[in-house]
């Protein structure tokens, strides 16, 4: 047998096992709200292919290959076992088995690694929450996705209905053609129908209310059934808690705004400072997309090194907010032709850091340049340490964050030397390290940190919102703090 009879045999062997762990991953979801992981990244409803490229990305964190052949004894020993609610990384649990030296099988030390999720430790399962959103635009269409994606045995978190304004004739049928079909972001994953009679678009089962409104102060949620909602303002027209606090209407208990808050609405970023949001607080922020990004490795960097000082320059696609072609705008240079020109403008990520990391003494200073791409930004954070540090030693701790840190969600880490943007569109980071592009000399450090300013952010939304709802698993094995 040649070399190249011996890899076919291996990928088909690896195939096979792939696809025997596919159904075992969706019932592990649909019936106890399991979502299985491989270093934070999910496999439900991925297809065989997608599932051993997972594995195969993780050579890029940890160093060498996972091999299905590792995770199916694991995948398998979960599926004996009495699990609640919960996230659970594969990959997590064979680095922590391979690292443990009493002799235990493959099933006696899961048991022991997810046991805060079993028996009489596990959680209930309750009976989900309402989600409502208000606009459909590029950030709402996607958290939709998600919360569709992520409805699963619909304990979780339910997407009842949206609120637009009134596009005139075939409104419904053309914002459900906008869901179905994305030019960035392709096609939806499942079918989607219409129900224009009345008002419903019904994505891969989740019947999602179309409710026509000008001013949120005239809808009566609790008319359509809806209770205790959660309801994301992907508008930004109201930024500040007297606006959003419009909201408040029957049937809604706590509003999401997708933009920076302004005054004392909580900024928040998943992974840093979610655990702040006060228990009675019913209006909060997701801050910026880029806040997202730099926030999360800015702690990192902090915790380990102390920083002193930064600057952040984000290269950023350009939005709907410029125009497509030269014509007024309010801002000075946002007027000029998004697809033509790279812009000159402001960002307010830099300030908003203060709101998410009140304990970081250094001041961050950033600007932002607009360039002609339609998605996936770069964050250049460029920082003076409190002590000095090597390449070599920034690299591994930032691949190290990537992996096993609390950070992991919000922290990707890339090897590639070729890697250029389009790469990380659809990434569910936060922010990805550019490992080739780290800079270090001394006590100055530069970070070059890609974002899906559309996917990534609105993956860091949903994690706010699964937060606030009750929604928000524990994930096994324990990430050490």
């Amino acid at each position: 047998m040649t070399v190249n009879d011996d890899s076919f045999t291996n990928w088909k062997t690896r195939e096979e096992i792939a696809e025997s762990m596919i159904p075992l991953i969706g019932k592990l979801h649909r019936e106890r709200d399991v979502t299985v992981l491989l270093h934070s990244r999910s496999l439900v409803n991925k297809s065989v292919v997608s599932i051993l490229k997972t594995h195969r990305f993780a050579r890029q964190i940890a160093g060498a290959e996972l091999s299905v052949i590792e995770t199916m004894p694991f995948l398998q020993a979960l599926t004996a076992l009495d699990l609640g609610p919960s996230q659970i990384d594969l990959g997590m649990l064979v680095t922590t088995y391979k690292a443990d030296d009493r002799g235990l099988s493959v099933a006696e030390f899961t048991a022991e690694a997810v046991a805060g999720a079993t028996g009489a430790n596990k959680i209930e399962r309750g009976e989900g929450r309402d989600v409502v959103l208000y606009g459909f635009g590029r950030i709402g269409r996607l958290v939709a996705r998600l919360l569709i994606e992520k409805s699963g045995s619909g304990n979780g978190l339910r997407l009842r209905a949206i609120v637009v304004r009134g596009g005139g004739e075939q409104d419904i049928v053309k914002r459900a053609s906008l869901l179905r079909r994305d030019s960035i972001h392709g096609q939806f994953q499942g079918t989607i129908t219409v129900d224009e009679a009345e008002s419903t678009i019904v994505a891969n089962g989740n019947a999602i209310k179309v409710i026509y409104a000008d001013d949120p102060s005239v809808v009566d949620y609790t008319e359509y059934g809806i209770r205790d909602a959660i309801l994301i303002d992907n508008t930004g027209k109201w930024r500040d808690r007297e606006g959003l606090s419009k909201h408040l209407r029957p049937g809604i208990e706590k509003v999401v705004l997708t933009a920076p808050g302004k005054g004392d609405v909580p900024n928040i970023v998943h992974g840093v400072n979610h655990d702040t949001i006060k228990p009675d607080e019913q209006i909060l922020s997701c801050a910026s997309c880029t806040t997202n990004a730099i926030v999360p490795p800015l702690k990192a960097m902090d915790d380990e090194y102390g920083v002193l000082r930064g600057h952040v320059e984000t290269v950023h696609s350009f939005t709907n907010d410029q125009n497509l072609l030269d014509n007024y705008h309010k801002s000075e240079r946002r007027g000029r032709s998004a697809p033509l020109n790279m812009v000159i403008t402001e960002t307010g990520a830099a300030s908003a850091v203060a709101k998410a990391l009140p304990d970081l003494k250094a001041k961050i200073s950033g600007s932002s340049i607009r360039v002609p791409v339609p998605d996936v930004s770069i964050a250049i954070l460029n920082l003076q340490l409190s002590r000095e540090a090597t390449r070599e030693e920034v690299h591994d701790y930032l691949r190290e964050v990537s992996l096993t840190s609390p950070l992991k969600r919000q922290i990707d880490f890339i090897t590639a030397p070729d890697a250029v943007s389009s790469d990380f569109i659809g990434s569910r980071h936060a922010s990805i390290v550019d490992a080739g592009a780290l800079k270090v000399d001394g006590d100055n450090a530069i970070l070059y940190l890609w974002y899906d300013n559309e996917f990534g952010y609105s993956c860091q939304v949903v994690r706010v919102v699964q937060h606030v709802s009750g929604v928000e698993y524990p994930t096994y094995p324990a990430t050490a703090v």
